[in-house]
């Protein structure tokens, strides 16, 4: 059983998000916590200047309510929207949260997935807690 257990949350298509929430509260130590993660990728600086505050802060609410959403009926687990690289946030997450699991959906790989790795290939490599991934 774990107590610090993170879930990244990907929106994308085939992602079994909901998959590794029951996983992570099946293997949830009672009083331990669950903390879903959600990465916004960061605008790259030459486009930055181009994108309005007021419509950056919009887009951040509209990931936080999507998130909810997503959540659905796992009320015990708390919601976190930070703004980085995935593979790298994700880990960083991990340890300054103290994390002991990580429990992360993961497509079938493609030949992309082969030459640039995935973000759950790269947690698996260089997470420094145990790590569970939901095909």
């Amino acid at each position: 059983m774990y107590s610090n257990i993170l879930v990244p949350i990907a929106f994308e298509e085939g992602r079994d998000s909901s998959g590794a929430l029951d996983i992570a509260e099946a293997l949830l130590a009672p009083g331990g916590s669950i903390t879903a993660l959600h990465v916004i990728e960061e605008v790259p600086s030459y486009a930055s200047t181009y994108v309005d505050e007021a419509m950056m802060t919009e887009a951040r609410k509209s990931v936080v309510e999507a998130l909810a959403v997503k959540l659905g009926s796992h009320s015990t687990v708390t919601p976190k929207v930070v703004t980085g690289h995935s593979g790298r946030t994700i880990l960083e997450e991990a340890e300054s949260m103290g994390a002991d699991l990580i429990v992360i959906a993961s497509h079938r790989p493609g030949l992309q997935d082969y030459f640039l790795g995935s973000t759950a290939a790269r947690v698996v490599r260089h997470a420094k807690c145990c790590v569970h991934v939901i095909r």
